[in-house]
């Protein structure tokens, strides 16, 4: 059973979906978050892929991220927003793009360089590093990371929001929903 909060998130997350069936909404999830969510992961009937490849898919199969296709009444949706908001789990997403395009535009983010051209693995998946990040992109850099994305939901610090980021004439627009305290 799900609170008056995560039905709150719940309905936000599918607000433009439920009036919009083109609309996809989507989870990237981190399975090194909580050894539950490889498991869960493996015993729903969600569809849902790996974002590493090949043998780092393999390696990294029970750590790695995951996107998922989301369905509004299934229950893991429930058991994700019950154990895993406010505890850093990942981000939703909202776009009209199939899973396979959205895995393909995801893949291409997981590796960025640092000065030394060394490549280093970005977590963008985590909602404590996406809030940081998006805020200091420039406009080619938001065209790069929104392409097929409608919107970004992620949790706020501490779980006590849901902050909505989106495009507005090539600049980030941010929408925080404060949460009740229970």
């Amino acid at each position: 059973m799900l609170s008056a909060n995560l039905k709150k998130i719940r309905d936000r997350l599918w607000a433009h979906a439920d009036s919009d069936q083109t609309i996809q909404l989507y989870t990237v999830i981190d399975a090194a978050r909580d050894e539950s969510i490889h498991p869960k992961l493996l015993e729903s009937k969600i569809k849902g892929v790996p974002l590493f490849r090949g043998d780092k898919a393999r390696e990294l199969a029970t750590v790695g991220p995951y996107l998922i296709l989301l369905r509004r009444d299934e229950p893991f949706i429930e058991w994700l927003l019950n154990n895993g908001w406010g505890s850093s789990w990942g981000i939703f997403v909202e776009s009209h793009a199939a899973l396979n395009e959205l895995k393909r535009h995801f893949q291409t983010l997981l590796m960025v360089y640092d000065e030394d051209g060394k490549p280093l693995f970005f977590r963008y998946y985590d909602p404590r590093v996406l809030r940081v990040y998006l805020p200091t992109c420039n406009e080619s850099e938001l065209e790069i990371i929104f392409s097929p994305v409608n919107q970004y939901f992620v949790e706020g610090e501490g779980g006590n929001s849901i902050i909505e980021y989106s495009r507005a004439n090539g600049k980030l627009a941010e929408r925080i929903i404060q949460l009740e305290m229970t």
